[in-house]
């Protein structure tokens, strides 16, 4: 793979993908003292920068008529592009997801028309599956092993080169590798000095692994917000380029993305899937500090998220900034007593979310009672006025971590 085919493969998806916004975030350049950019590829049709690579390698398909029905192996985002690529082409395909994949993700492939089927404990399973029905006439589309995906990826970095010549540095998500081969193959090959980072999740550090045993090697997939980066091994095609061309490999722990998912979703009004939004948790963590020049892009790869999980990440981020304060009041059992409280916390500017008012504690006299209460407050030194308010109140209060 060159830097010709992904200009090629640029020229191949005009009108059928979308070149997505880059954009300014005040609130990350403020807290940075640089310029930073978000590559806003949860924008892109389906929801992730993995239609490029299906198109690609579709249309490639189509053009020199291989057949009419392909298999692809998918956590999700993969399974999306190949289903709405295919519908396009006017080609039948057939989604192997592992048994845990997003819910949406799923209901999503089987709306651009794609059978579903579901097998294994991760991506690495479902692959072997895929590669089954790959042998019983169908062409199998790898998620990221594959070099024709991975150009089809790679015409992101041409985008973000071609709308800010003048960047400096781009952090990018790794899973298998596709769109980190591609995307810093593109970047580098237009500019070489600016610098290319990877990011992963500390649960999957597969790309890290590898690049001390300089092979690809397995690493255990632990349970993480970022399922779309939840694979276990780098691909063998896109190692090289990785090795070659990525500056860095930063890790992110499972809070850091949590508060990464929360922050675009509150400042810049952008869904995150967790996948999308590590560049932004390790720019905040591990690359702060970190000579990355004065024009930054963060690459938000992916947006599709479960509501459900994306109201939990949300809670976990809250209670991370302590902007959320569970607390267990002891007060007595008598009439008004839980008005008084009431009526204290909101002087406090403290707002009630939730309350459980407990009557059968078995800890306590006869005439006391507990009360836990959830709280919505702006921080860490408003939770300890809340909490120093309460003790002068004369309540005995134990907060709940």
């Amino acid at each position: 793979m060159t830097l010709k085919d992904i200009e090629a493969a640029q020229a191949r998806l005009t009108g059928l993908t979308l070149r997505t916004p880059l954009v300014f975030s005040h609130t990350l350049s403020k807290l940075s003292g640089r310029e930073i950019f978000l590559k806003l590829e949860n924008l892109q049709t389906t929801g992730s920068f993995k239609l490029r690579g299906a198109m690609n390698r579709l249309r490639l398909l189509k053009e020199r008529s291989e057949g009419d029905r392909v298999v692809a192996a998918s956590a999700g985002n993969h399974g999306q592009g190949v289903a709405f690529a295919a519908a396009s082409l006017g080609l039948a395909a057939t989604i192997v997801m592992p048994q845990g994949a997003s819910i949406s993700k799923q209901l999503a492939a089987q709306g651009y028309g794609a059978q579903i089927v579901l097998h294994g404990r991760d991506l690495s399973e479902a692959l072997e599956k895929a590669r089954e029905l790959g042998q019983q006439g169908y062409i199998f589309i790898h998620p990221y092993d594959d070099l024709e995906v991975v150009a089809g990826q790679g015409t992101l970095g041409l985008e973000i080169v071609e709308d800010l010549p003048e960047v400096d540095a781009v952090i990018i998500p790794v899973g298998g590798g596709g769109l980190a081969a591609g995307s810093a193959l593109a970047l580098k090959e237009r500019r070489p000095a600016l610098k290319v980072i990877g990011v992963q999740t500390a649960q999957v550090p597969s790309l890290t692994a590898s690049l001390k045993e300089n092979r690809p090697v397995f690493t255990p997939a632990k349970p993480t917000l970022a399922d779309g980066i939840r694979v276990p091994v780098t691909g063998q095609h896109t190692f090289p380029y990785l090795k070659k061309y990525l500056d860095d490999v930063a890790l992110v722990e499972e809070s850091a993305i949590a508060q990464a998912v929360l922050i675009l979703l509150e400042r810049k009004k952008v869904l995150a899937e967790g996948a999308g939004a590590v560049p932004v948790a390790a720019f905040l963590g591990p690359l702060r500090d970190r000579d990355l020049g004065r024009k930054v892009v963060l690459v938000i790869s992916g947006g599709n998220i479960d509501i459900p999980l994306l109201e939990r990440v949300l809670i976990q981020a809250l209670l991370g900034q302590r902007r959320l304060l569970t607390l267990k009041v002891v007060l007595a059992d008598s009439p008004g007593s839980l008005g008084r409280l009431a009526t204290l916390l909101g002087q406090s500017e403290a707002n009630i979310l939730h309350l459980f008012h407990d009557r059968m504690a078995r800890d306590l006299p006869l005439d006391m009672t507990r009360v836990e209460v959830h709280l919505e407050i702006r921080g860490p030194e408003h939770g300890d006025r809340v909490i120093a308010a309460l003790h002068e109140g004369g309540y005995l209060v134990e907060e709940k971590n």
